[in-house]
């Protein structure tokens, strides 16, 4: 899954939920549930995710959702293959942008 964000240093929980078209309950659950995961948050207790958390959660995301992982296998496998599965979805990613400007680009012809 392709996540189009604006370029901030934060961003605010239902901006990051609404993204992934998941509720907000779930990035809060996989907060939890992953050490990677760690977003900041101000003097309210409200979280504030950086790119990094963004790129954590879209891994996440891709394994649980898109590959069907369960949540221990997911944490299993981030921790023992962390730097093979990111090399592999990051080049999943950029096909990914690369589709999408393709056919921005057909739908304009």
């Amino acid at each position: 899954m392709y996540i189009e964000l604006p370029e901030k240093r934060y961003y605010g929980i239902g901006e990051v939920a609404k993204a992934f078209g998941v509720n907000t309950s779930l990035i809060r659950f996989w907060e939890k549930e992953f050490d990677v995961l760690q977003p900041k948050k101000n003097a309210k207790g409200n979280r504030k995710f950086t790119p990094q958390d963004i790129k954590n959660l879209q891994l996440i995301y891709h394994l649980v959702k898109e590959r069907g992982f369960t949540l221990e296998g997911a944490k299993t496998h981030l921790k023992e293959e962390r730097k093979k599965t990111l090399s592999n979805f990051e080049v999943i990613q950029k096909l990914e942008m690369v589709k999408t400007e393709l056919l921005k680009i057909k739908n304009q012809l």
